[in-house]
């Protein structure tokens, strides 16, 4: 007989009707193949296919090696996943239903050995009235057979007057044909993640009994619940009025019958304390068979707001929602925990005032929060695993802590992932991290049949309805690079059907999503497309209340968001090749993860630049299709990474093979992080400059394995140096440096995202590498002011290399800055440091700085000192078996000036011992020819492994050795380095105190 987890939920007083809930995690499940009659295993559920073979060592780890080729027979193949459920009510007064909150993707549902339905969506919730069959069933059984996603979705392709495209408009990873199904589009492959396709049951399944007594009301089950708090009078995409009431509009959709006259009830309760703050009946109900929808108006005095993380406080509510028939009894209670806030996407036209005070005419593109505009400080957060169910909480609060540590205050949730599950929501409420939320729609264009529209209507009403009660939701966006990406790519390759795939674009973003968010939430702003123009027009009196701007710009005008990759490593650093618009919502340059990352994943044999293994889990490029031997396109994006180490950095040189493979991936996130500090810089530099740019989300927060990727946290939480440099120069004050090497001019400027003027003093010098100050160039100190939100210029003046010898100096920079945090009476002292060099650190004439390490025993710290000159790039690093971060790392240190470092430690199964074998190094450490990252010095070809463990010999492309050629290329790209800079504007925005949000 199956085990179940059984639980009869008593709900809010007076009296409330028990329900019986059975969770089917508690069931003992079977997954079988039918082609592979030898496989039959234990299920579970939440789970997929893969994860239980794994663990019933049928595979080995998914993740290993090359695995994400060799198993792609699991993804090809159908599966089985099958229990008992003896033990239920059978009784014909009880209805019973099949609750399924995530089937990934195909399936055949039978019941007591008859059908009951085929599903075609991962992301729909999906329920099932089962009672007819179990009245005639004497053994209950559930089975769900899972097709092949891959296999399906090439047979969808080829079915008669299918939908097709250009060429190029579905950027295919590895499987094709992922836009004609409702599955993760990632699941298909992406340039940083593997293509595993999984199958199963990958969200809470349950059996519902509810009774049906003759004499009182039938049970209800809610199965899912829209809690919206919003300004009374808001409408989307709008400001709205602050000193409006609350409007809390509570709509539940249940299971079973509504009673005639059933009625709503709320209470909210501190969620700090418990204390009920308010409480009542909503108005204004209407109700079906299956919804029941009410509002009440909310005194805004009872309430503190919600802020996101430096903004202020993250105040939460515990809203209880009761159904209540007219004898008074509780039918069904949901219990949510909110905030009371306002999130708007500002993007109306650019005002004669804001013209008054600078700002270039155009569009708005902002986030406003609570009536205040503010600098969006973060990056973006893809899929954390590729098998969603064992992402833990426990891992997700390790890397929100992450990402509030790194001071970022808001993620992208990238589309073509997965609907975030809301226990991640519940942390990022918790934290103050604000969800900018998307879509699972991304490069590539969708069908438009009535069948696809509907099927996608089901799944974004049901997302968007559970998800909005959660203060930290943002936005939602339609989809991924869908206006700057694919429609550009039709325009391109096939002017005439343009208007036509518009069209389709169309009707998929701006008549159906749109009106569905708009239908059900009234507090969150939507776009069609995550990097656009805006609107033209925006009218909730006609059916498609959006009119998108798409390229009908104004010269001389400023619109929307930008995305910026360029992996010429020539012109990095070229402030003048970065996109000036009003937010950057993606940029970003791949690096290596850590050794200790590789060795969770790769064998020893194979740790090395150009091993197969590596080589083939570097998605950058990705192979476009199936083969297996994708060397063409992985060495591009190896060979970029390589280049760029070579050209900007001294590079490794150590004996040991494996130190120097890693020492090698240590570089490459060097560059990686350095790339990124000088586009932050610079697009927070653009707050107080025309463009007013008040927002920079990277490319990309974490990882999904371990592999090259964009990403500034690997798989297992460790950070690589990127996360670190983000924490540093995302401070609320920072100094940072702006060379135009044409004219020799070169500017310090100081940047605050505070609400209110902050004032310091900012100090200057040049030094040799040796740490002796250059005392021919003034830098006296200089008192500032910077304003709300805002810019200015600190220092001035012309250098040229006649005047400096640009391979021995260094300048370094610091402030001392007083202001006052968001919603805060005190003052605070912020301090903040910066360094510039004008060539590359590759022609530096660096010396060893001499540099020690202790740690002490008692405040549990470490000390980092220079002894023998400057030290660039600082890095502590610590063993495999430990998670923890440094509170600073990837520092510039100067000779005599000690470094205190405290840490965080998450977990250790070292028992400590980890302490003792932390290491330091930096960049100035590397002074001498370098060895190339493979195996050798004379490596041209290696014995490298394919994915199916044979042996084979491989040409490999040495894009690793230090040529006259790549030289050469390394002095002239230290002279592209900000070559034309754009300089909009000297002098800082004059903003009015009602912008400066004082």
């Amino acid at each position: 007989m199956a085990m179940f987890k059984t639980f009869i939920v008593l709900l809010v007083a007076p009296t409330v009707i028990s329900q019986n809930v059975i969770d089917l995690s508690g069931s003992n499940w079977t997954l079988t193949n039918p082609p592979y009659n030898n496989i039959s295993v234990p299920g579970s559920v939440p789970s997929q296919a893969h994860l239980d073979l794994y663990a019933a060592d049928v595979i080995s780890d998914p993740y290993y090696g090359l695995n994400d080729f060799n198993l792609r027979w699991v993804a090809n193949s159908n599966w089985t996943y099958s229990t008992s459920t003896a033990g239920l009510d059978m009784s014909k007064s009880t209805q019973t239903w099949l609750l399924f909150n995530g089937l990934d993707t195909f399936t055949r549902i039978e019941f007591c050995g008859q059908p009951v339905a085929s599903t075609n969506n991962q992301f729909r919730q999906y329920y099932f009235d089962v009672s007819a069959l179990l009245n005639n069933c004497a053994s209950p059984t559930l089975s769900i057979n899972f097709g092949s996603a891959p296999m399906i979705a090439d047979q969808i392709a080829v079915e008669p007057n299918q939908e097709t495209w250009p060429y190029g408009v579905e950027i295919i990873y590895e499987f094709p044909n992922r836009q004609f199904i409702r599955k993760e589009q990632s699941d298909f492959g992406w340039d940083w993640g593997p293509a595993f396709a999984p199958a199963g049951i990958w969200q809470p399944a349950y059996v519902l009994q509810l009774s049906s007594p003759p004499d009182a009301s039938s049970e209800i089950y809610v199965r899912n619940s829209d809690f919206g708090i919003s300004r009374v009078g808001q409408l989307n995409n709008l400001p709205p009025d602050q000193s409006a009431p609350w409007l809390l509009n509570a709509s539940l959709d249940v299971l079973g019958t509504l009673p005639k006259g059933a009625a709503l009830s709320y209470a909210f309760r501190d969620s700090s304390t418990n204390k009920t703050v308010s409480s009542g009946n909503l108005t204004n109900l209407m109700s079906s068979n299956s919804t029941i929808t009410g509002t009440a108006i909310l005194d805004p005095s009872a309430y503190e707001l919600w802020w996101p993380r430096g903004l202020g406080s993250q105040n939460l509510y515990n809203l209880t929602v009761s159904v209540v028939d007219c004898s008074g009894t509780t039918l069904a209670s949901v219990n949510r925990r909110t905030g009371f806030r306002t999130i708007v996407l500002n993007m109306e036209v650019i005002s004669e005032e804001q013209i008054a005070q600078g700002i270039a005419p155009g569009n708005n593109w902002h986030f406003e929060i609570n009536g205040h505009e503010f600098y969006a400080k973060g990056s973006n957060f893809i899929p954390p695993d590729a098998f969603w169910p064992r992402v833990t909480e426990t891992k997700m609060q390790q890397l929100f802590d992450s990402v509030t540590a790194g001071n970022q205050n808001m993620l992208r949730v990238w589309a073509s992932g997965a609907y975030t599950p809301d226990f991640i929501y519940d942390i990022a409420d918790q934290e103050g991290v604000l969800m900018w939320s998307e879509f699972e729609f991304g490069d590539a264009l969708y069908p438009t049949d009535q069948e696809f529209i509907d099927n996608v209507a089901e799944e974004v009403t049901y997302n968007v309805r559970r998800v909005n009660h959660h203060p930290s939701l943002a936005l939602w966006a339609g989809g991924n690079e869908l206006e700057s990406l694919e429609l550009q790519n039709v325009n391109q390759t096939s002017p005439d059907e343009y208007n036509y795939y518009l069209a389709q674009y169309e009707q998929l973003f701006l008549d159906t999503i749109i009106n569905i968010v708009y239908a059900n939430s009234k507090s969150i702003s939507y776009i069609p497309s995550s990097t656009t123009n805006g609107y033209l027009d925006l009218n909730f009196s006609l059916p498609k209340p959006m009119t998108e701007r798409y390229n009908n710009k104004t010269p001389g005008s400023v619109y929307g968001d930008t995305d910026y990759y360029n992996y010429d490593s020539l012109v990095a650093f070229n402030y003048s090749s970065y996109p000036v618009g009003r937010f950057a919502n993606e940029f970003g340059y791949h690096s290596m993860p850590s050794l200790q990352s590789w060795q969770e994943a790769v064998s020893p044999e194979d740790l090395y630049f150009n091993s197969s293994t590596i080589q083939l889990r570097n998605h950058h490029y990705p192979p476009g299709g199936l083969n297996t031997s994708n060397y063409a396109n992985t060495s591009k994006g190896m060979g970029e990474m390589t280049i760029a180490a070579e050209r900007w950095y001294p590079v490794p040189n150590k004996t040991d093979s494996v130190a120097n493979f890693s020492a090698w991936c240590h570089t490459t996130q060097i560059f990686q992080a350095d790339f990124y500090k000088s586009e932050i810089q610079f697009y927070r530099r653009g707050s107080g400059f025309p463009n007013r740019q008040l927002g920079s989300l990277y490319w990309q927060l974490e990882d999904i394995w371990q592999a090259p990727s964009w990403a500034g946290i690997e798989y297992d939480g460790r950070w690589k140096v990127l996360h670190y440099v983000a924490k540093d120069i995302y401070q609320p004050v920072i100094i940072s440096p702006f060379y135009n090497i044409t004219t020799g001019d070169f500017e310090i400027y100081v940047t605050s995202d505070l609400w209110s003027p902050a004032t310091g003093t900012a100090s200057f010098q040049w030094y040799q590498w040796d740490g002796s100050p250059i005392t021919n160039i003034s830098t006296p100190s200089t008192a500032f002011t910077v304003g709300a939100l805002n810019t200015t210029r600190v220092y001035a003046t012309t250098i040229d290399n006649s005047s400096l010898d640009y391979n021995n100096a260094i300048f370094y920079m610091n402030i001392t800055a007083e202001g006052q945090l968001p919603n805060t009476k005190s003052k605070t002292t912020f301090n903040h440091d910066n360094f510039f060099h004008a060539y590359s650190l590759a022609d530096a004439e660096l010396v060893d700085p001499g540099i020690s390490l202790t740690y002490s025993n008692d405040t549990q710290n470490v000390t980092v000192e220079a002894t023998g000159g400057i030290a660039v790039w600082t890095w502590l690093d610590y063993p495999a078996g430990v998670l923890l971060n440094f509170d600073s790392n990837g520092f510039l240190l100067l000779p005599g000036q000690p470094r205190e470092v405290s840490y965080t430690l998450k977990s250790d199964t070292t028992n400590g011992l980890w302490t003792g074998q932390v290491s330091v190094e930096n960049r100035s450490m590397e002074i001498t020819e370098s060895t190339p990252p493979g195996r050798s010095d004379s490596d041209k070809t290696g014995s490298v492994n394919n994915y199916d463990g044979h042996s084979m010999e491989h040409s490999v492309p040495n894009w690793q050795g230090g040529s006259d050629l790549l030289r050469s290329l390394k002095r002239a790209a230290a002279y592209t380095r900000s070559i034309n800079d754009l300089v909009v504007q000297t002098d800082p925005l004059v903003l009015t105190p009602s912008r400066q949000q004082q």
